[in-house]
């Protein structure tokens, strides 16, 4: 179960041990609620779409998806006690989760404490896990997958802000997010990448999605990061501004600006949509630039802009660079991003090799797949996120189907 800011994914899977394949198997069932869908929420269930309730509450949406598991046309198993164990991928796991846990009282009080710090996460999380309670009972087995824990390496030369140690003593830190997926794609490429050695491999994965970060990995551990205490740091991103000069914010407070007005602006309306006018949808951005929109240009400008300097700040930390992973919506298909990003890396023997990057999903073009040049000294891969699959192994270890990650 994976609970997003405007959406609840859900998937089923089953996992036959002791080990797991090499790359994921398709889910039995597959479920999701668009709650700010364009006419109002709709769920889609293994791809037929129907529209929620005006106004149902989000918990009773997350039970009506759930049900379909074993209700109606889309059902795949007898009913709830069928269903051995649920994952829940957490965005903010602060300072004390540094591994997967199974879910109690008290996992739950502290996922709530967290909340400030991911309002538009943990709370839904927490929904979806209440909803997994109604449904299977109250001793149902859950796990909680946490966003911060693979972050959790990175040295406090990286991860302490330069303000008073006050505030670190207060928790104030870089924690980073996406981390499930940032150590997928670690893991996936080290899988590909056999002539080196994964005990010093240099990865920088870029999830850039509507949410985008940066993680550089070393001999699989992260040791930096650009988000931070929040989700709000480092690139820009759809509708999200990344990082800004602090003073600004300080000068519109000054202005008479609420918190709660500022909060909106920076999570809501800045970014992409912000910048553009458009949209945080790089498709539709990119629509209004071929329309002759110099606003719009402005916008994908700035996001290149920064996440160019963000992936050299990121090198800076690895002292060099093996490979470039590119991954999420936008990494997974957007050629131009990828071009873009790598075009001032040359000066590293980066080489992109550009038919191949221009290549759509097909027969000729695996999901994973390495579009740099074969005399390229950097390695250039598109690895599809799979925080669902990657939440499910963590159930699967939890349970002990499995002797080991495959």
């Amino acid at each position: 179960m994976n609970a997003g800011s405007s959406s609840q994914k859900c998937c089923l899977y089953r996992i036959d041990g002791p080990s797991l394949p090499d790359t994921p198997p398709a889910p039995l069932w597959q479920g999701k609620i668009e709650w700010s869908a364009p006419g109002g929420a709709a769920m889609t269930v293994n791809r037929q779409k129907s529209a929620m309730p005006e106004g149902i509450a989000q918990s009773d949406g997350v039970i009506r998806l759930l049900r379909t598991l074993w209700e109606g046309e889309t059902a795949v198993i007898e009913g709830p006690a069928d269903i051995a164990i649920a994952g829940h991928r957490v965005v903010h796991g602060g300072a004390d989760f540094r591994e997967p846990v199974r879910v109690t009282c008290e996992v739950k009080d502290a996922i709530q404490k967290l909340s400030p710090l991911a309002p538009e996460h943990n709370p839904a999380a927490l929904e979806g896990m209440d909803a997994v309670e109604q449904l299977l009972g109250p001793e149902a087995l859950q796990v909680a997958v946490f966003d911060t824990a693979f972050h959790q390496t990175i040295p406090d030369a990286a991860a302490v802000y330069p303000g008073p140690y006050a505030w670190f003593e207060q928790g104030i830190r870089r924690y980073g997010f996406h981390g499930i997926n940032h150590a997928w794609c670690a893991e996936r490429a080290a899988h590909l990448l056999t002539e080196h050695n994964p005990e010093t491999l240099r990865v920088i994965t870029c999830h850039l999605g509507n949410g985008c970060s940066l993680a550089a990995i070393r001999g699989g551990k992260c040791i930096d990061t650009t988000m931070g205490f929040t989700p709000m740091e480092g690139l820009m991103m759809g509708s999200r501004s990344g990082t800004i000069d602090p003073g600004i914010l300080l000068h519109l407070l000054g202005k008479g600006m609420s918190t709660d007005e500022m909060g909106r602006i920076l999570n809501n309306e800045s970014g992409l949509k912000g910048l553009s006018g458009v949209s945080e949808d790089l498709r539709a951005v990119t629509a209004a630039i071929e329309s002759g929109s110099k606003q719009a240009q402005l916008a994908l400008d700035v996001y290149t802009h920064r996440l160019r300097a963000h992936i050299g700040a990121m090198i800076a930390s690895l002292g060099g660079l093996d490979a470039l992973v590119f991954t999420a919506g936008v990494g997974e298909n957007s050629s131009t991003i990828r071009s873009a990003a790598c075009a001032p890396l040359a000066f590293l023997g980066l080489s992109l090799d550009e038919v191949k990057n221009q290549e759509p999903l097909g027969a000729k073009s695996p999901a994973e797949r390495d579009i740099a040049d074969p005399g390229s000294r950097v390695r250039v891969l598109v690895i599809p996120a799979h925080e669902d699959w990657a939440v499910a192994r963590e159930c699967a270890q939890q349970l002990g189907l499995i002797t080991e990650a495959s």
